[in-house]
């Protein structure tokens, strides 16, 4: 049985596949659809509307920021809860059972089968779009597009933006010192989360065992849960992207 129905959201918009530019957008976390069988998760819609359940504000990023550089992107419509395409599918928190204190308990238990046809439905064919799209052209950098909570289990975050990395800093640290030099911007590196083979699947399946230059964006949820936000940090971002490709030259 397929999880998701005829008329359901497919898992990926893809925005721009056929243009060429020297940057893949990516936002694993961009929508909050679950689909029309697992009903709503046991999660009233307030809680499906938190942090815990998408990425607040990054498809409106996401979208901007591939129509100003004339980029592909792929952007994934389904809610986090259900899963997690920033997770190795065996990794703690692909299937939360609990996120943050929030109790998931359509996720309590779940048997082999069940997280198959969840991996089969959204997981597998939004990764195999962002195969694709590397594979079709010369080698590109991957930008991997997120937002993180101001506070989360009660400890604030007063970081801005930051830029995460784990094997190739090269280009993430070159934008970090872009974005550090526009007035007013709190940056950080690798806070509040750093990536690793355990607890990430885009930056290391995607970038590293490509051998492409990445980064991954981290925008505080508060600065783009509106369209002003969200335009005024594409712009931003338009901006800076390209300067930070532009530095590579100088570190090879």
């Amino acid at each position: 049985m397929n999880l998701l129905e005829r008329d359901e959201p497919a898992p990926v918009e893809l925005l721009r596949a056929e243009y060429v530019a020297p940057f893949v957008l990516t936002a694993d976390h961009a929508g909050q659809a679950i689909p029309r069988r697992l009903g709503d998760l046991g999660l009233g819609a307030q809680e499906r509307a938190r942090h815990i359940a998408w990425d607040i504000g990054i498809a409106g990023v996401t979208r901007r920021l591939s129509a100003l550089l004339d980029a592909p992107a792929v952007l994934q419509r389904y809610s986090r809860l259900v899963i997690d395409c920033n997770r190795p599918v065996g990794a703690e928190g692909a299937f939360p059972e609990v996120s943050e204190a929030t109790r998931v308990p359509g996720n309590v238990a779940l048997d082999i089968a069940a997280k198959a046809a969840r991996r089969t439905a959204i997981f597998d064919p939004y990764h195999a779009a962002i195969a694709q799209l590397l594979e079709m052209r010369a080698p590109v950098i991957y930008v991997a597009m997120h937002s993180f909570t101001p506070v989360y289990l009660g400890q604030a975050r007063p970081m801005h933006v930051a830029v995460l990395y784990n094997r190739n800093p090269r280009f993430s640290r070159g934008l970090a010192g872009l974005l550090r030099a526009e007035p007013g911007l709190v940056v950080a590196e690798n806070e509040p989360y750093r990536v690793s083979d355990e607890s990430d699947y885009g930056v290391p399946v995607h970038a590293e065992q490509r051998g492409l230059d990445y980064v991954e964006i981290e925008i505080r949820q508060d600065l783009i849960q509106d369209e002003a936000g969200q335009t005024a940090w594409a712009v931003l971002l338009a901006r800076l992207l390209p300067q930070a490709a532009a530095l590579l030259d100088g570190t090879k």
